[in-house]
């Protein structure tokens, strides 16, 4: 992990549930001793107790270990809102809906932010049927490569996974299509919309 609890989040989460050191000490069997040295940032618990801590202040021992709370805003499910993450170790895509806390190779991975196709980065639409066929005008390499190309509409997400040395091309159903995202390994996400 890339970081561990920390006793400002513990802090936190006791205040929040206006619970004393010491009623927290007593509820996990530990000193209030104990407590003040966490909170103080003079030692940490030991892990054996981050369950039960998570537990008790009703959080997820992710959200406790990044030191913040997931909240689902996007109940509606939206697609057109979702939020990539992609590991810098291993390439890993990952998609969703709302506020997440993904950790990839121990690190807490960021939701990219996507912005508008540029020029290094040019996008051809064509309409083939009842298909989108997206290709873009980019190097394949090893080293620099277009890593996967995604299809929103309000209630649906078609991704599809590219590799190196492979083509920067996709065929996605047209199906309510708003938004098309895709993922530069060096310059990050963009996102066009297809024209109709």
């Amino acid at each position: 992990m890339n970081q561990y609890v920390t006793g400002a989040v513990i802090k936190e989460l006791r205040e929040k549930n206006k619970m004393t050191q010491s009623r927290l000490a007593e509820a996990l069997g530990v000193s209030d001793k104990a407590i003040s040295k966490w909170e103080t940032g003079r030692g940490y618990p030991d892990i054996t107790l981050l369950e039960p801590i998570a537990e008790l202040f009703h959080v997820s021992v992710t959200e406790l270990i990044a030191g913040a709370t997931v909240k689902n805003e996007n109940v509606a499910s939206n697609m057109l809102r979702s939020k990539f993450y992609v590991c810098p170790v291993c390439g890993n895509v990952i998609h969703s809906m709302g506020e997440a806390a993904i950790h990839c190779h121990g690190i807490l991975l960021v939701p990219l932010e996507a912005e508008p196709a540029d020029e290094q980065h040019m996008v051809v639409i064509e309409r083939v049927e009842d298909e989108y066929y997206v290709r873009i005008d980019h190097d394949m390499t090893k080293e620099h490569y277009i890593s996967f190309i995604a299809a929103a509409s309000p209630d649906d997400m078609q991704l599809v996974k590219l590799y190196p040395e492979g083509n920067a091309e996709a065929r996605v159903k047209m199906r309510g299509v708003r938004k098309i995202f895709f993922y530069c390994n060096r310059d990050g996400l963009f996102s066009i919309e297809p024209r109709k």
